[in-house]
């Protein structure tokens, strides 16, 4: 009498625990979709934003994680999709700053910079290539001497004749300078015309304006600002990008996955636990008795 009840019990757990197994298995997923997203996007697809006109440029999808086999291994892979927009400013601002004593490449040799600490402007002096001067002058040593702290340029001499020795700020030529003010062009800053934008004792700014290309990387199911404009971005297949601002579909997708994600957990432990029972019941019935 005890083991047929107990078969009983054992059936009725296999019943529960296989019913709510096949819950579990014919459950199907919260499915996101939006049915007028405000773009739906390919690889180098366009849309405005505003006065701007933005590119896709890339949508990848690449598969993350897994792998790492050995101890320690990688989890499950999954994959991964994302995107990138780019865009174009045609007038976008540069700026390039001159240190105030620092040397500049500039119109094809080497300045100093000098800044005024009591004016808006700031000095270039060219910086002389003595040892290129001595190497093409025949006459003078190719190397300067210096004596008793001054610097002179060695003349050659003859076989009866004794060396002179010339002071070097009388030998070279003058550094020529350049001045410029704070709204001044200065030409070929980065193959371009740039403008004295300030100075300060520390460093003179010049500006100029070109086009700069700017990426924005987008990721699935996150949000992006493109412009003054945040969307919600999504990417339904391999090669689709859909930004949209229904940010409420999104949110109800959220909470419905969270309850199956509960009800889920709930019906593998009601699977779990009446297999469990099962078995525990089984094995009880079947102990020997002491009578």
């Amino acid at each position: 009498m005890q083991r047929r009840a107990a078969a009983i019990y054992v059936a009725f757990f296999i019943v529960v625990g296989a019913a709510s197994f096949s819950l579990i298995a014919t459950a199907s997923a919260p499915h996101l979709s939006f049915e007028n997203p405000d773009h739906r996007l390919s690889q180098n697809d366009t849309f405005t934003v505003g006065d701007q006109e933005y590119t896709v440029s890339g949508i990848t999808a690449e598969m993350e994680g897994g792998g790492g086999g050995g101890h320690g291994g990688g989890g499950q892979a999954h994959l991964v999709r994302s995107g990138t927009i780019e865009y174009t400013n045609e007038s976008a601002r540069y700026t390039v700053e001159w240190a105030n004593g620092s040397t500049v490449t500039y119109d094809g040799q080497d300045w100093t910079v000098l800044t005024d600490n009591e004016s808006d402007t700031f000095t270039l002096r060219e910086n002389l290539d003595r040892e290129a001067i001595l190497r093409n002058d025949s006459d003078v040593e190719n190397e300067t001497t210096t004596v008793d702290g001054q610097v002179y340029v060695v003349e050659r001499a003859g076989d009866n004749e004794s060396r002179e020795l010339i002071p070097a700020d009388e030998y070279f030529p003058e550094p020529e300078t350049r001045e410029y003010a704070v709204g001044d062009e200065v030409e070929d800053v980065e193959n371009t015309t740039a403008t004295v934008a300030s100075v300060t004792p520390e460093a003179a700014t010049l500006e100029y304006f070109a086009p700069r290309t700017t990426e924005i990387s987008v990721s699935n199911k996150a949000n992006v600002t493109v412009g003054s404009t945040t969307y919600f971005a999504y990417f339904p297949d391999n090669s689709t990008m859909v930004l949209t601002q229904d940010f409420e579909t999104y949110e109800q997708y959220q909470e419905e996955t969270a309850m199956q994600t509960t009800m889920t957990n709930g019906l593998w432990g009601v699977t779990i636990l009446s297999g469990l029972s099962a078995v525990l019941l089984l094995g009880m019935a079947y102990l020997p008795t002491r009578y």
